[in-house]
């Protein structure tokens, strides 16, 4: 069950997939969404009734055409907009089955961690890249 917020926050379930080559994949969020032109990790809001997981199998399913095999924490981050706080639950996606692709649309890459500073994110998103950065 997802932790109760307030009703100006969305709590997000993230994944960073990695491929064999050690490449994330990111999207690039539709225009008209909040921070819309923004590149991101795929995920989506953790309605009431899912558990993180459930959440986030959900969303890559419905955004990627993939089924997670395995997820594993990563970190959650906090950040206030201003006009809307999100809660970032994100989690690191070793293992899914399904070619990842854009099945709303929207243009994803695979991407090198030191190539992920060459994509505009949103500013909640900057600690998920400063940790893929920094890790060894």
């Amino acid at each position: 069950m997802a932790p109760s917020i307030p009703s100006r926050s969305v709590h997000v379930a993230v994944g960073i997939l990695v491929d064999a080559a050690g490449r994330i994949l990111i999207t690039r969020r539709a225009a008209h969404a909040h921070q819309g032109g923004l590149w991101e990790f795929p995920g989506g809001k953790v309605e009431a009734t899912e558990s993180v997981y459930d959440a986030l199998a959900r969303e890559l399913r419905e955004e990627l055409g993939t089924d997670i095999q395995r997820s594993e924490p990563f970190m959650t981050i906090s950040h206030d907009y201003g006009d809307k706080q999100v809660l970032l639950d994100i989690h690191t996606v070793p293992e899914w089955q399904g070619e990842p692709r854009g099945v709303e649309g929207q243009p994803l890459a695979w991407v090198t961690t030191d190539a992920l500073s060459d994509y505009a994110f949103p500013e909640a998103n900057q600690g998920i890249v400063d940790k893929l950065q920094s890790a060894p």
